[in-house]
């Protein structure tokens, strides 16, 4: 009986141990994504993980704005960063300016129409004040900036801080907290994206790749000058 007792319990312990192998191999490993790298990026008490990504051949257009200038120059510093990460080339990046949040959209639009971009990164920073100008111009410029991607096919990037003080936004500019690193990340990963959408990247055989008439779009674009 004693001997019984004892292989009973031997086999349950060894049953224990291999259900809770099994179980933490089921567990994807953290910092992985799609068996790939990744960055995880943390605003406020959030958080957003990207893959490891290649943006060598990726165009990047930023276009930031003079209001709140010290503001919209750390969130500047925070997209290049990713953008360096990502190995995306200096070359590659073209760089404008406009006054005010509410031109965003429209050199936005110009800038896409242009053709010379796989993404856009449109940076500005808008404090509450004491009329209603801030709901409306946050509003409209949220808005403008996903028109501008939906009707032209090129990702565009919210990049602009919406806060109550200037506090917030310098704890969303600066030091770890910088958003502009997410935006920079996010860019490049909408940017492969639209690659792969329009053929010019490598098919994958099913969901987004190359397409039929779009294989040499990359081709003709590859002489033209990035920017306006």
């Amino acid at each position: 009986k004693m001997f019984s007792k004892i292989f009973a319990f031997s086999l349950l312990f060894l049953s224990s141990k291999i259900n809770g192998f099994v179980y933490q191999s089921m567990i994807p490993k953290k910092n992985t994504f799609c068996g790939r790298k990744t960055a995880k990026i943390f605003m406020g008490e959030n958080s957003v993980s990207f893959p490891e990504l290649d943006g060598s051949d990726v165009r990047i257009g930023i276009i930031k704005t003079r209001w709140n200038n010290e503001i919209v120059t750390e969130l500047d510093k925070g997209v290049k960063e990713a953008l360096d990460k990502c190995n995306v080339k200096k070359e590659n990046i073209f760089e404008t300016e406009v006054p005010g949040a509410f031109e965003l959209p429209l050199a936005a639009r110009f800038l896409a129409l242009s053709q010379t971009v796989d993404a856009i990164v449109c940076l500005g920073c808008l404090i509450k004040g004491e009329t209603m100008h801030f709901e409306y111009i946050s509003e409209a410029v949220s808005s403008g900036l996903m028109q501008v991607g939906l009707s032209t096919s090129c990702p565009t990037i919210f990049g602009v801080l919406t806060t109550l003080q200037k506090e917030q936004a310098e704890a969303r500019a600066k030091g770890e907290g910088n958003h502009g690193v997410s935006w920079g990340f996010t860019a490049v990963e909408m940017g492969l994206l639209r690659m792969s959408a329009l053929g010019q990247s490598k098919a994958t055989g099913m969901g987004f790749g190359a397409v039929d008439g779009l294989k040499n779009e990359k081709k003709k674009e590859e002489g033209k000058k990035i920017g306006f």
